[in-house]
């Protein structure tokens, strides 16, 4: 029996290239939409809506008497009411209700494989990494990594993420993929000394110059919050499920 392929887009710029008809695609964007969406889901939201524009977070939040939450460029966006920071989700505040959440490149990037007709959309990062291994290698189908970047951008967290995946389930999968080699080879490279070696690049400068150094360290911390945060589209929202 042939086994299904994986693939790893490293900028949505690149995502129109891949037939997601009949793959996964994991959406990535480590600092932090998917860092915030799996720990919001783990500490008992009922669902986190992921919506592209601010002005719809604002009006689907009004409906579903929700929490807003976003940001652009690392800030919180005026008119909602929460950032992107998993430390703004602790249970004691999020258990039982709804987040709406809008943020610069993990949301954007999830309603675009939408709009291609990807078979099924859940989100990774590292806090619920072995979750996410566990639901792939349960499937038994396409998958596609999706790194969100930074506004098209290549980033290193998100490929290192999607090479974290990779060299746990690699043995399932037909893997001819030069970027999934890539993103392999630097985790590899890099996994012994993570944390440091994140400290170098673009996107943990400048949200650091935000104070937000807490949120990126728990952002490349494993397993934190092991659930799979899994869109459902009757109803447009990412529910949790437990792998």
């Amino acid at each position: 029996m042939n086994k299904p392929t994986l693939h790893t887009v490293l900028s949505p710029r690149l995502l129109d290239l891949y037939n997601l008809e009949n793959a996964i695609v994991v959406i990535i964007d480590v600092f932090r939409a998917t860092s915030t969406i799996a720990t919001a889901l783990y500490n008992g939201a009922q669902f986190v809506y992921p919506v592209a524009g601010v002005q719809d977070c604002i009006e689907k939040g009004k409906a579903l008497n929700a929490i807003t939450a976003g940001e652009r460029d690392g800030k919180v966006i005026e008119g909602l009411q929460y950032g992107n920071s998993p430390a703004e989700y602790p249970a004691s505040f999020i258990k039982g209700k709804t987040l709406v959440l809008t943020t610069t490149n993990g949301t954007k990037l999830l309603h675009m494989a939408l709009e291609q007709k990807a078979a099924t959309v859940i989100t990774g990062s590292f806090p619920n990494l072995s979750a996410v291994c566990n639901y792939l290698k349960a499937q038994n189908k396409n998958v596609i990594l999706g790194c969100s970047g930074w506004k098209d951008l290549f980033n290193i967290e998100d490929t290192l993420f999607a090479g974290a995946v990779i060299s746990r389930i690699k043995s399932q999968f037909t893997v001819h993929c030069d970027s999934s080699l890539m993103a392999e080879n630097m985790y590899k490279l890099h996994q012994a000394d993570r944390l440091q070696y994140i400290r170098q690049t673009t996107h943990w400068h400048r949200l650091q110059a935000y104070g937000l150094e807490k949120d990126l360290e728990y952002c490349v911390t494993e397993d934190g919050a092991n659930i799979v945060p899994v869109y459902r589209p009757e109803n447009e929202a990412l529910h949790p499920e437990t792998w």
